[in-house]
């Protein structure tokens, strides 16, 4: 049986959108998706609606404003996918155990994100040009890996 603290689930899909609103119609036309949970992320300058996809979900991300890492890439890239979420158990230990295999996230420590989440980020270099986002805690989280 595989070990638990290696068992990553995909939690979401981040896609870049312009606007959340103009975004919406095609995943209710074309998928019979409806936007549930909302929030502001003010810390990463976007506001995200999250659209449930069986066990994953869909985040769409508007940034608000011209900053912010979803404004800078839709001026690099235009709308599209942005990252793939995965929930990771206990994301201390997990991002620890990548710095010491040499997969070291951007960030130096967890931090808040959506849905009470806490987050880091793998930096696209290390998985053939994707974002990879960890997610613990909040709904559907793994338990601890400790």
């Amino acid at each position: 049986m595989p070990d638990p603290k290696f068992q990553f689930q995909v939690d979401h899909v981040g896609v870049a959108v312009r606007s959340i609103e103009e975004a919406l119609p095609f995943y209710r036309k074309a998928l019979g998706l409806e936007a549930g949970h909302r929030e502001e992320v003010a810390s990463q300058g976007v506001r995200v609606a999250f659209l449930q996809a069986g066990q994953a979900s869909i985040e769409l991300l508007e940034p608000i404003g011209e900053e912010g890492p979803v404004a800078k890439f839709l001026r690099l890239r235009g709308p599209g996918l942005h990252h793939v979420a995965f929930r990771a158990g206990e994301l201390a230990a997990q991002m620890e155990r990548l710095r010491r295999a040499g997969l070291p996230p951007i960030e130096s420590a967890p931090r808040p994100g959506a849905r009470g989440h806490q987050v880091c980020f793998l930096p696209p270099r290390q998985a053939a040009g994707v974002l990879v986002e960890l997610v613990s805690g909040g709904p559907g989280s793994l338990p601890s890996s400790r």
